[in-house]
């Protein structure tokens, strides 16, 4: 298949004349598309075309705005196939979670579309009975997007849906990794005006640029802790707004009162939070804390299921999960489980390359007796791997729960309302999920507590994270006020 190369600027495709980016299938290791960079030069262009069209998207009515983001649901719907197969190609992930990434996204522009039709404000009580306050959102001007490989157009999306409602501009750009299915859905934006939306491919130096730009109003960055900070140093040295999900370490609680069947339940469940897209979200699970009565039986229904998995080539309808995206990536996966293991932990499964001689593949694993400080335990994996720590009880698990610096999301499984109840209340992330892994709505915030981020996408919280709130306070009557001078 033929791949699209160029970047979208003003409304125009455009070759990128920096550094080139090869772009690897992760399945094979053979380099599939060359893409260029934008270059500084560019980036200025960019900007200017952004502005120049921010007025005048900001003033077309939220009610003709609704239409042209249908619109935009619509025509990734009918390019689910191709843009599919391009993040499969790009990612190495199987090709139907690539499919259910292109129904997602095209699901948030239409939740989006009709969200910023209910309200731009409200309107609050005066302080006399000659005035009239309202309180007017309105949007930040130009948006710069920053996105990861791991989930190249949801998380792009997330940002692009709302901004574009919020009646913003957006400059964005996606991971060096994954250039091809961003660069891919520019044409599903030209029912826009020219510049509204632009899209530019780059590696860090890229990322910088749109940080720091004087033109660009705020940035909405997706991606690890380290360049989250250096994102938001940047933009808070010119007072931009920003908006910063930084990733997580989450934990998955299985609580004693569930059952034989609800074990099984919970170890498919914990699986599949383990191991989507390879373990490479940012809301897998990365730490199981089990309750001690039920912790073998917990772990050998896991291991089973485990076994049970497909790994192979991620076109095959039949694969579960394909190779991770990179050799680093696998490198860095495939380090922490050594680690662990040189210091006592037990591989119960997985670690090996499925026999596979090409592609960045690795069985998913499972591991027990992981020291507390390791890293596996620690520090973010982003790969199939899932550590099983016994606790004595619920105090434990969320005392573990909380103990790192990270609070993106957190799963529980129980059947107990009131431990439900406590898990949501105690536990400090972003999301908690009772009974019912990574389900996410786009009508609910998504983001995290701690250096998992600031801010939230999704829900009216996302709308508001590209608008300005104005309050606006009218008085009726030209008088003299008793309050001013002279006091005497």
């Amino acid at each position: 298949m033929g791949y699209e190369t160029r970047c979208l600027i003003g409304g125009e495709l455009v070759e990128g004349v920096g550094e080139p980016i090869e772009v690897e299938n992760p399945a094979t290791e053979e380099i599939v598309a060359t893409v260029g960079s934008a270059s500084s030069q560019q980036l200025d262009l960019t900007v200017e075309k952004a502005t120049g069209a921010k007025a005048g998207w900001a003033s077309v009515p939220a009610v003709d705005r609704a239409p042209l983001l249908h619109g935009i649901a619509t025509a990734l719907r009918e390019k689910t196939s191709e843009l599919a197969l391009l993040m499969t190609t790009e990612i190495g992930r199987p090709l139907s979670e690539s499919a259910d990434e292109v129904e997602w996204c095209a699901a948030c522009f239409d939740y989006y579309a009709e969200v910023a039709r209910s309200e731009i404000g409200r309107v609050i009580p005066p302080i006399e009975a000659s005035q009239f306050s309202v309180v007017v959102k309105e949007p930040h001007g130009v948006v710069g997007c920053i996105v990861p490989w791991n989930f190249p157009l949801l998380l792009l999306v997330w940002k692009l849906a709302p901004a574009l409602a919020a009646g913003n501009t957006i400059v964005a750009k996606p991971s060096e990794l994954t250039p091809l299915s961003t660069l891919a859905i520019g044409e599903v934006f030209s029912e826009l005006p020219a510049g509204t939306v632009n899209l530019l491919a780059g590696g860090g130096e890229v990322g910088a640029g749109i940080s720091g730009h004087p033109g660009i109003d705020c940035v909405a960055f997706t991606g690890s802790v380290p360049t989250g900070q250096k994102v938001g140093v940047a933009a808070a040295s010119r007072n931009a707004r920003v908006n910063l999900e930084m990733g997580g370490k989450d934990p998955f609680i299985v609580c004693d009162d569930i059952g034989a069947e609800g074990l099984e339940v919970a170890a498919r469940g914990g699986a599949w939070a383990a191991y989507l897209n390879a373990g490479q979200v940012c809301t897998s699970s990365e730490r199981f804390y089990v309750m001690e009565s039920v912790f073998d039986d917990y772990v050998n229904a896991f291991v089973e299921h485990t076994r049970s998995l497909v790994i192979g080539d991620p076109l095959e309808s039949a694969t579960d999960l394909g190779p991770m995206v990179s050799a680093i990536q696998r490198g860095k996966a495939v380090g922490q489980v050594e680690d662990a293991v040189a210091s006592g932990a037990e591989l119960l499964t997985g670690g090996g390359n499925a026999g596979f001689e090409k592609g960045h593949y690795l069985e998913p694993c499972v591991l027990t007796g992981v020291k507390p400080e390791a890293d596996l335990l620690r520090e973010e994996t982003f790969g199939p791997v899932a550590p099983i720590v016994p606790v004595k009880d619920l105090d434990e698990a969320i005392a573990l729960a909380n103990g790192l610096d990270f609070g993106l999301g957190a799963n529980i499984y129980t059947r107990d309302l009131k431990r439900a109840i406590r898990c949501v209340k105690e536990v400090r992330s972003g999301s908690v999920w009772i009974n019912d892994p990574l389900t996410d709505n786009d009508a609910g915030p998504f983001g995290g507590f701690k250096n998992s981020g600031i801010g939230r996408e999704l829900g009216t919280e996302g709308l508001d994270a590209f608008r300005e709130a104005k309050h606006a306070h009218i008085d009726t009557e030209i008088e003299v006020k008793e309050w001013w001078y002279p006091y005497g």
